[in-house]
């Protein structure tokens, strides 16, 4: 059913590359198929809602990939069709449903997921950018801090999936998508019953390895359908020896620190078993640093753990290499690396650094104190709408849909005339937000109904009042930005992640400062969605 008037999107392309959200099962480069009864057309609009702007592409496993646009929402969509239906539908809806309920910085978002008997099809978060399989093919290898910040990504991404009892299935360079503003999100889940957890942290060792070098270490088994080196949905195979051993990160390229080469391997060992997601969550977490920090490269120790005469790893029962990777508690892991590492460096320490605090002497047998809190979603305590240049409190209510975990219902502004500054009648809105304690803070996601706000996230100790004379002292009092403003923002979903790692913050202010365009007809207004914080 064409649209007389669902607003269109123009073509969006980068340097001849149409950017989209997700490859799925390692895309083919095919036409788009020629359209018969119940076929998707463009301009037809999907139950009554999402219009079909742009077919992408097809995947090798008949997937077809549109860009689209939420009418109702006025953003952009990707809508991803299986026709005719089936079981293999019935499948992609499933796997739609149980990734709906994981929502993460670094997992596309799932909106819809519609089951029309001829044709299936699920509705989710449009991503600009590209994968890091079509990245690191027409760039090269990344640089090893920016392989281990995508690791970091993955891995957290996995850790949220993995902590509800669920696994992603699908995780290689073709679902890692890199957005135009660098943000690393995991996209297509599985449920077919054939994976594990453990396969999904192996992959992310995949994952790195390819990052890496450029190559894919699980070559010698079929990709999805096509086996390494056949096929356009084949990966460059790893550099192996006679007896088909894959090569090492560092023997491949050179520059791969001792650290990241031993975590890839270990990953990648059948002999070791990997740790938990969230444990390989903190570690990546721990390793992603400013590449101005040199020292961790020159800590050859600096590891999940040694093994040497002097100093034998508790976790080298595991068996095969040096560097064993187990899944012992994480202050275990990270402890004998640390205090190695410190050891290894002398009096070389970096004076701006603190000390790493030595176990207590009322520590439990063995060493090892109470695991570090893994990073995952808070709780959010409360939430209110800070309107401090109005007194009537009408757009103060339904603050609690941001947190509701509904993407499809929200908080939204009144429509303000003649100009995004919410009409010249105020300076800006906020949403204040309690997480009920002090925490420390990795990341504030926020979902918009659509493009071109603007907007920052502040800081403050200030405590919620709900008259607007008090609203103003709040906002004159929150003083700490984080991270960059989004300025005319031209996606939909802002991710701050410019935390000070050595505070704890429980109040938080999202604050609005421009308005997006309504329509044409000079209103602006827009809705949040919803609000989301990562931390420990």
């Amino acid at each position: 059913m064409p649209s007389s008037t669902g607003p269109s999107i123009d073509t969006i392309t980068e340097g001849g590359r149409v950017t989209q959200v997700g490859e799925g099962q390692e895309a083919e480069e095919t036409s788009p198929p020629v359209a018969t009864f119940g076929a998707p057309a463009v301009g037809e609009v999907l139950a009554e809602r999402y219009e079909l702007v742009e077919h992408i592409n097809n995947d090798s496993a008949g997937r077809l990939v549109w860009r689209g646009v939420d009418v109702v929402l006025r953003r952009p969509v990707a809508v991803v069709l299986r026709y005719p239906g089936g079981d293999s539908a019935t499948e992609m809806l499933q796997a739609a449903v149980a990734a709906s309920r994981v929502i993460h910085p670094n997992l596309v978002g799932v909106y819809d997921a519609i089951d029309e008997a001829d044709r299936a099809y699920v509705v989710r978060e449009w991503v600009d950018g590209q994968s890091l399989r079509e990245l690191v093919t027409a760039d090269g290898p990344l640089d090893p801090a920016r392989a281990t910040a995508i690791g970091s990504a993955v891995a957290s991404a996995l850790a949220a999936v993995h902590a509800t009892g669920m696994v992603h299935g699908n995780v290689h360079p073709g679902t890692v998508m890199i957005s135009d503003d660098g943000r690393v999100v995991l996209a297509d889940a599985r449920t077919d019953g054939a994976d594990s957890q453990e396969n999904d942290l192996r992959a992310v060792g995949g994952v790195l390895y390819f990052a890496l070098t450029g190559h894919w270490p699980h070559g010698e088994a079929p990709l999805h359908g096509a086996t390494a080196g056949h096929g356009r949905a084949a990966l460059p195979d790893a550099v192996r020896d006679a007896g088909g051993a894959i090569a090492a990160p560092r023997q491949v390229r050179a520059g791969v620190p001792a650290y990241l080469d031993d975590l890839t391997m270990d990953l990648l060992d059948p002999e070791i078993a990997p740790p938990s997601s969230d444990v390989l969550s903190a570690e990546l977490n721990r390793l992603d640093i400013p590449a101005d920090e040199h020292f961790l490269e020159q800590a050859g120790p600096l590891r999940f753990t040694a093994d040497t005469e002097e100093e034998p790893s508790p976790l080298a029962a595991a068996g095969g290499r040096k560097v064993a990777l187990g899944i012992a508690a994480l202050l275990a892991v990270a402890l004998v690396g640390l205090l190695i590492g410190i050891s290894a460096l002398g009096d070389d320490k970096d004076p701006g650094k603190e000390p790493v605090a030595q176990p207590s002497s009322s520590a439990p047998a063995g060493g090892t104190s109470a695991p570090a809190a893994p990073v995952g979603k808070l709780n959010i305590q409360d939430v209110r709408i800070i309107d401090p240049d109005s007194k009537d409190r009408a757009e103060v209510r339904n603050a609690e849909k941001v947190i509701d975990g509904d993407p499809n219902e929200g908080w939204e502004t009144a429509s303000y005339r003649n100009n995004g500054k919410f009409g010249g009648l105020k300076k800006g809105m906020g949403i204040w937000i309690d997480l009920g304690a002090p925490h420390t803070v990795k990341s504030l996601q926020a979902t918009l109904s659509s493009t071109g706000a603007s907007a920052e996230l502040r800081a403050g100790s200030r405590e919620f009042d709900s008259s607007s004379s008090e609203d103003k002292k709040l906002v004159a009092a929150y003083t700490e930005r984080i991270g960059q403003p989004f300025e005319e923002f031209d996606g939909t979903t802002m991710v701050f992640d410019g935390f000070n790692p050595e505070e704890k913050y429980q109040y938080l202010l999202f604050w609005i400062t421009e308005l997006p365009e309504k329509d044409s007809g000079g209103s602006w207004k827009l809705g949040v969605q919803e609000i989301t914080v990562q931390g420990s």
